[in-house]
């Protein structure tokens, strides 16, 4: 699985933009000012974070291995995906949709209704 298609399709979510408050080797997505997706490597390996409701959470822990409470995040609102080719690409997206709209839609209304070029 190529990462930087992931990557782009993080970008294409309205008002996303990348940024690198943790240093250049963690690319961080954020819509608004929040935080939606983190990509870096990790011992070698390609790592999605993304916001997760708890309990859908706990559901992708058990049915993926290479789902994992959030590295260095908080553990309950947080999974961290290792890319590995062992979930879907279409899965992922998924999962990326999924932060992106618990981001989204827990942002101020003023928020929500301005068009993605004045974030």
């Amino acid at each position: 699985m190529d990462s930087k298609v992931l990557y782009s399709y993080c970008l294409t979510k309205p008002g996303a933009i990348e940024d690198y408050p943790f240093g250049p080797d963690i690319i961080v997505i954020k819509v608004a000012g929040k935080i939606f997706a983190l990509l870096w490597r990790r011992d070698g390996k390609d790592t999605l974070s993304l916001k997760c409701n708890p309990d859908y959470a706990e559901i992708l822990r058990k049915q993926y291995p290479g789902v994992t409470p959030g590295y260095h995040l908080n553990k309950r609102h947080w999974n961290t995906v290792l890319l590995d080719g062992r979930i879907p690409e279409d899965e992922i997206r998924q999962f990326i949709d999924h932060s992106y709209d618990l981001v989204y839609n827990s942002l101020p209304k003023r928020l929500r209704t301005k068009s993605a070029g004045d974030w």
